[in-house]
């Protein structure tokens, strides 16, 4: 499952179109925007301490869709998660969002970190990169 910090409603909003590709590939979401009510038929929370217990219990990963300056308080909040019920394992910024305080933060709370890196491409690459695997001409008798 995938907490998604900065889930915009907005169909033109890249957040959306990440949300949306995760959703279709079969994978939770969880929006994290305290401005939207809903997003992608999913109940919305205002911060990630907001989750109920037993979904905070299943989040994976932590992934940010907002101004590097705000990673801070994200951080601290998915440190505190970590704490109380042993999740998530990794926090997620997306591409143009960096904070190398934070991201040291978390480290050193256990938590896997990536930067600057967007979520749906990399799984489009896992998914071409599997798919590739199995096209391989590993068996040819020739």
């Amino acid at each position: 499952m995938i907490a998604i910090v900065g889930l915009s409603n907005d169909p033109l909003k890249y957040s959306f179109s990440v949300g949306a590709y995760l959703k279709k590939h079969g994978i939770r979401i969880i929006p994290v925007n305290p401005f939207v009510k809903e997003v992608l038929g999913e109940k919305s929370y205002n911060r990630l301490l907001d989750i109920p217990t037993e979904i905070q219990k299943t989040i994976d990963i932590v992934d940010i869709f907002r101004k590097s300056e705000e990673v801070p308080l994200i951080v601290q909040q998915a440190i505190e998660l970590k704490r109380k019920v042993g999740r998530p394992i990794m926090v997620w910024m997306q591409e143009g969002v960096s904070n190398k305080s934070a991201a040291d933060m978390a480290e050193q709370a256990g938590l896997n970190v990536l930067m600057d890196v967007c979520l749906m491409k990399a799984y489009m690459q896992l998914g071409a990169a599997k798919q590739q695997r199995y096209n391989s001409s590993d068996y040819n008798d020739s």
